[in-house]
């Protein structure tokens, strides 16, 4: 039979629980405050490259907080998924007038393909990393250590985000300033308009009167602010799997693969 001694809760072990909630807490605590102190820093020092000096620092702050950075009783709402919508039309305006002006004799489907490939999220993507806008990526340190600064998408996300902070602090000029400096070398990377992998493999299979190559999205995994995808093509009975941090770049990615096994790369 259970005394009353026995049922009453004893005071050393509570004592000793609290010990150890308090130590976490104070860890925790440490490695925020370490976090924040790394991150103004890396903010620091990328914002000394940028052609342009924010009159309203927070736009910066806002265009580099990821997703899981951003407060959930704010509804998120001050991560960078605003600016992010309106950088991707800043980054379509600014680059199809460059367009215009550099390929004066070229006609609207030229120069169509060309702005598809220099507005895409791998180009986006290649432009970030090259400018290490990942080191100033504000994320949660349990996400940073998954890898998440690294990713592609979040990358590509988060530069479309800083166009759209230049363009409400300071308009179209430091966004434009921006853009023509860090896409030159892609844009004049190749004097014909290119050609992704989906159109070629479509242009490849129509040609042969073999239909239409057909995607499958075969998983989805990964967090939902993170996710990966996994899709198959089928086309000129042969198929290919890939995966990409958006399902169109998993297309792409496996459209690639396919145009490799048909021997049309």
């Amino acid at each position: 039979m259970t005394t009353p001694d026995e049922l009453r809760p004893d005071p050393s072990r509570i004592e000793r629980t609290q010990r150890r909630k308090d130590r976490n807490q104070a860890r925790r605590e440490a490695e925020a405050v370490t976090t924040r102190a790394v991150h103004d820093a890396a903010l620091g020092d990328f914002a000394a490259t940028l052609p342009h000096r924010f009159q309203r620092p927070e736009l910066l702050v806002e265009a580099l907080t990821h997703r899981s950075a951003a407060n959930p009783q704010q509804q998120q709402l001050d991560s960078n998924e605003r600016l992010e919508f309106l950088g991707d039309r800043v980054l379509a305006l600014v680059m199809a007038e460059w367009l215009a002006e550099r390929f004066p004799r070229e006609r609207e489907g030229a120069l169509g393909k060309r702005l598809g490939a220099l507005v895409s999220a791998d180009t986006l993507g290649k432009v970030a990393e090259r400018m290490d806008l990942g080191a100033a990526l504000r994320v949660p340190p349990g996400e940073q250590r998954a890898g998440v600064m690294a990713r592609q998408s979040v990358l590509a996300d988060a530069l479309e985000a800083l166009l759209g902070a230049l363009y409400v602090d300071g308009g179209l000029d430091p966004a434009r300033l921006l853009i023509r400096r860090e896409w030159e070398s892609f844009l004049e990377a190749s004097s014909r308009p290119p050609s992704s992998p989906k159109s070629r493999l479509q242009e490849w299979t129509l040609g042969r009167a073999l239909g239409l190559p057909d995607y499958i999205l075969v998983a989805t995994t990964g967090p939902s602010h993170s996710p990966v995808f996994r899709v198959r093509v089928v086309a000129a009975g042969q198929e290919a799997e890939a995966t990409g941090d958006n399902k169109r770049a998993a297309e792409q990615a496996a459209a690639e693969k396919l145009l490799t096994i048909l021997g049309a790369a």
